[in-house]
């Protein structure tokens, strides 16, 4: 042993060893800062480490052979131990990589800012008609998880679905304080039935380990509230209570709740946590009320009808009840997160601008008020996010709530959605995947999924995860637009986006004019993609204007102006002019009510109507205002989407020198995958006019691998 020590001694093995480990370790923390400099994927620093693990020991074989006598020729047991090494590093990495690079952040590995021009793997033919559900995989469930159902309403006036509704969302709101527990989200738990039979099938779809199951009894002023907390495997009662309250001292009932089902399920609890679970929001009966019948409202919009303007019922209830009890910081936090919601939704009718200050002076208070609320920085992040477009601010305040409530999917979402628009896509992708653990049957969390990676170009993801979303709700109108762009930018397979588009309503809770929206959002681009434009304008002229829907507010503007574009691929310029007419001013007052940081969209719509009516000097001053905003934005969503709209309206303003550089710009700017691709460059008619244009020319041979399968052509009778 001693001779083998002494061996070991004259090899510096230890001292190679050594050296290696610091001289990796310090690789490893400066690729970490480029890394996170870049946001390149967790799979670039797996590959690096199994590579400097195989090179460990190939440095300790050296250092064995070469280490007591210098330089020497290689011994063919060397060579046969470094080949061993070589193939048990090949496996391994051959077995970790791919599964990692394959995995939510292949697309990443690369700098956020352009992407280089398309590869062999670019998908160029079209694939099958026939669309796949796809499956869930299934996940270990925790122990420490539990799904709040919703309470069955045992009153006799139904008019207390809110209240109801409102105690199981206080009770949910109080579990999700405790970052020992896994909490699933009221989405994904809203469609369930009260007092469902299979409760085991319930918690694998939902991924807990327990259910709890209530019912509330209000009658007059006495109030009767049954929680009972059930183990899905073995269907046994782990706790059940009632509470006997009236309605001046229902408060804090949540909090006891949550603190035995904490108990029942051996969850930790912080001293902080303990504390949260304590205080009550309100002690006023009436702003109590207000607050709770506001909170059905917004969940009315978010859950029920899809219907944004139960969130401008619910404001003016959150105001009231902040008159009440001018100490609400609750009130304050979600009245803020509606107004910026409704702001984003278009404020409907309303000064957006003025609105969205409300928004972030009622988010400021509640923050004043309880610094602590992990609601007030929701509200504040989304405010950031939707109304301000102040992305590091958002990203700052949805880390503030997940500081103060780790697995808030609310908030993990926010983070996500913000991510993606600084291009951060990979990172993006992480939280809204880690959102989605905690909310899976959300419809609208999947199909951002999906959108996400379509930015990314990842097509297939995208339409798996898109899939999803309508697997979970088949009326998600956002999905399935989305689904058909998908298809449509990963093959240019305009016949099967166009059955994936299809417009048929699919249940009782449709919103009106879903089918309506699919066609003027999705049918009518995709027609006018295939060349039949006399088919788009007759699906279009099938889609009344007059639709209480506020869906289709859009259409009021949106359906004339696209006539006009329809009239003008018809070469039929003299029934569009009277229509360029009839939007102009419209769009130019809904300019005046946009905030200046969404008017890009408006100047280019704007400027269509101006090289409508022949007004070019007009048209082109426009879209110089419109390309103003994108070039100072640092969206990397809407700004490529603007770039590539301006493009097509200075080609058919007959300005290829405009037109072609703005395009090329739009198309390696990455982010765009989401509103664009290549393909397009073939199928959309905007580029007709100067198709033929030498640098236009460059960029499809730039782009050849991307050429699609079939290229529509228009009929001869139509006039290009």
């Amino acid at each position: 042993m001693n001779e083998f020590w002494q061996r070991l001694k004259q090899r510096k093995l230890v001292q190679w060893a050594i050296a290696y480990a610091a001289f990796a370790f310090a690789l490893l923390q400066g690729l970490d800062v480029i890394a996170q400099r870049f946001d390149w994927p967790d799979a670039a620093e797996r590959y690096l480490i199994l590579a400097l693990a195989v090179g460990f020991f190939l440095v300790l074989v050296v250092a064995w052979y070469h280490g007591e006598r210098g330089a020497q020729r290689i011994r063919g047991t060397e060579l046969l131990i470094i080949a061993l090494l070589l193939a048990i590093g090949g496996t391994l990495i051959w077995r970790f990589g791919p599964a990692a690079v394959n995995g939510p952040h292949a697309a990443q590995f690369s700098p956020a800012v352009t992407r280089a021009a398309p590869t062999s793997e670019t998908p160029v033919v079209q694939r099958s008609s026939a669309i796949a559900v796809p499956t869930i995989a299934a996940q270990p469930i925790p122990a420490k998880s539990v799904a709040v159902l919703p309470f069955e309403n045992l009153s006799n006036d139904k008019d207390n679905d809110y209240f109801v509704a409102g105690m199981q969302d206080l009770i949910l709101t109080k579990l999700a304080d405790i970052g020992d527990l896994k909490v699933i989200a009221r989405t994904s738990t809203a469609k369930y039935a009260s007092h469902p039979d299979d409760l085991k099938s319930i918690g694998r779809q939902l991924g807990v380990a327990s259910i709890l199951e209530g019912s509330v009894q209000k009658q007059g002023k006495q109030v009767l509230i049954n929680v009972q907390l059930i183990d899905v495997g073995s269907d046994s009662h782990l706790w059940a209570q009632d509470y006997t309250r009236t309605l001046d001292n229902v408060f804090g009932v949540e909090g006891e709740v949550a603190q035995k089902i904490a108990a029942a399920l051996d969850a930790r609890l912080s001293s902080a946590e303990a504390a949260h679970l304590t205080t009550v929001p309100t002690r006023n009966e009436a702003a109590y009320d207000l607050f709770l019948r506001a909170e059905y409202q917004t969940s009315q919009a978010e859950l029920g009808d899809g219907n944004p303007l139960r969130l401008a019922a619910a404001i003016p209830l959150y105001r009231q009840a902040i008159e009440k009890d001018a100490g609400f910081a609750l009130a304050y936090a979600r009245l803020s997160y509606a107004e910026s919601d409704f702001t984003f939704e278009g404020a409907g009718g309303q000064d957006a601008a003025q609105l969205d200050a409300q928004a972030r002076n009622d988010a400021k208070q509640a923050l004043k008020l309880e610094p602590d609320l992990a609601a007030a920085q929701l509200a504040l992040g989304y405010n950031d996010y939707w109304g301000h477009r102040d992305f590091d601010g958002a990203l700052k305040a949805f880390a503030a709530a997940l500081a103060l409530r780790p697995n808030d999917p609310g908030a993990l979402e926010g983070q996500g959605l913000t991510q993606r628009r600084i291009g951060r896509f990979g990172a993006a992708i992480m939280s809204l995947e880690q959102a989605f653990t905690q909310n899976p049957r959300n419809s609208v969390l999947a199909a951002d999924i999906g959108s996400t990676y379509m930015t990314m170009e990842r097509y297939s993801d995208a339409e798996r995860w898109l899939l999803r979303a309508l697997t979970l709700e088949p009326d998600n109108i956002s999905a399935k637009e989305d689904l058909a762009h998908s298809i449509l930018f990963g093959g240019g397979d305009v016949a099967r986006a166009l059955a994936a588009a299809d417009p048929a309503p699919h249940g009782p809770t449709t919103p009106t004019g879903y089918s309506n929206r699919i066609k003027v959002g999705t049918r009518v681009p995709l027609l006018i993609y295939q060349r039949q434009y006399r088919q788009a304008l007759a699906l279009l002229d099938s889609v009344p204007v007059n639709v209480p829907d506020p869906f289709l507010a859009y259409v009021v503007i949106g359906k004339p102006q696209t006539r006009a574009r329809l009239f003008r691929l018809l070469g039929e310029p003299e029934r569009a002019t009277p229509l360029y007419e009839q939007v102009l001013p419209l769009l130019r007052t809904q300019l005046k009510m946009q905030r200046a940081i969404a008017q890009g969209a408006v100047w280019n719509r704007i400027a269509e109507a101006e090289l409508g009516l022949g007004h070019a000097a007009d048209g082109l001053d426009a879209l110089a205002k419109s390309q103003a905003i994108a070039s100072r934005s640092d969206d990397h969503l809407s700004a490529p989407k603007l770039m590539q709209v301006d493009a097509g309206l200075y080609a058919q303003a007959n300005r290829p020198d405009l037109a072609v550089p703005l395009l090329a710009k739009a198309l390696a700017t990455l982010g765009i995958g989401g509103d664009y691709s290549p393909v397009m460059l073939w199928l959309d008619p905007d580029w007709d006019p100067i198709r033929h244009d030498p640098g236009f020319q460059a960029l499809l041979k730039q782009y050849a691998r991307s050429k699609p399968a079939v290229i529509p052509v228009a009929p001869a009778s139509v006039a290009q």
